[in-house]
């Protein structure tokens, strides 16, 4: 049997960090926050990784990502455009409408459909998840899986203190996801405590240990002709949308509803912090810098 694939949403445009924030050096060997997913997938049993991008960074991310990991752990390509997958007529449409970005994590994964053959997992580029994720993640994926995986985070420990965040709010019932509820304003307030803020301005209140997705799943090869299915039921109700996105946590909450998929919540005590805003750099370097010094990795992590 093969070993799992590590699939990563590398195609995202960082509208708020001000750049591409997935080509970002974060380590002091020129790392961007990405090898360190792959270094931990690497040494948790995962066979090779696959990077979802755009056809416009790819000389870039070949020369600042793969030219380093690809020698020392298999890579492959898989490339997102607003006209991936999509029917023509409605790609033209949207154009017409004034799209310009792709349609979202969902369809991103989609892309990659061709060149994946085995149990995988799904990460973001620009997030940090740690290796304890990884190692739940390889050993579940590592069996004959029937079932899909999520690693929740609690929600506290997934803020920026530069603005809100969006976050799947996950419902777990029997160690089994039962849903998840994307919200896109998070942010701690004033009085100390977690809310979203609905688009009309109204609040609601989220505990501190609310589980969270941050896109840190676990699927089995054969989920592709479900995931299809929800993105074309998403293009036939938003096509129109030019700024609609079909997330990838409203994917899951979809098989879960629909009986399609029952999706296991592994349990992994592992840190996590990412790079929404420029601001957040500056920690996310200091705290790779640290795990550096406690040993968790090396100070190149590919021998460069």
């Amino acid at each position: 049997m093969k070993g799992p694939i590590l699939v990563v949403l590398a195609a995202g445009m960082g509208s708020r960090y001000g750049g591409l924030k997935q080509m970002d050096r974060i380590g002091k060997s020129g790392e961007v926050l990405l090898d360190y997913s792959v270094f931990d997938a690497k040494r948790a049993g995962f066979a090779k990784a696959v990077f979802i991008i755009r056809r416009d960074i790819e000389k870039e991310f070949r020369e600042i990502v793969l030219a380093r990991i690809g020698s020392a752990f298999p890579c492959g390509l898989a490339f997102q455009e607003l006209d991936s997958i999509v029917p023509p007529a409605v790609f033209e449409e949207s154009r017409k409408l004034g799209r310009s970005k792709p349609w979202g994590t969902t369809h991103a994964l989609l892309c990659a459909e061709d060149v994946i053959d085995a149990p995988f997992a799904v990460i973001n580029a620009d997030d940090f998840y740690g290796k304890e994720s990884f190692e739940v993640l390889g050993e579940y994926l590592a069996g004959d899986i029937t079932q899909g995986a999520i690693v929740p985070y609690s929600l506290c420990k997934t803020l920026s203190s530069q603005g809100t965040v969006t976050r799947g709010v996950c419902e777990i019932e029997n160690g089994l996801l039962s849903s998840v509820d994307e919200l896109t304003a998070i942010a701690r307030e004033a009085d100390g405590k977690i809310y979203n803020t609905g688009p009309g301005g109204a609040k609601r209140f989220l505990p501190d240990n609310t589980p969270v997705s941050m896109n840190c799943w676990g699927f089995p090869a054969g989920i592709f002709p479900a995931l299809r299915r929800y993105f074309d039921e998403f293009l036939a109700e938003k096509a129109k949308d030019i700024k609609g996105e079909c997330y990838l946590p409203m994917a899951a909450d979809w098989f879960v509803k629909n009986g399609l998929l029952d999706i296991k919540a592994l349990e992994a005590d592992s840190e996590w912090f990412g790079v929404t805003y420029k601001e957040d750099r500056e920690l996310a370097v200091n705290r790779i810098s640290r795990l550096v010094e406690q040993g968790v990795y090396p100070p190149s992590l590919w021998g460069g």
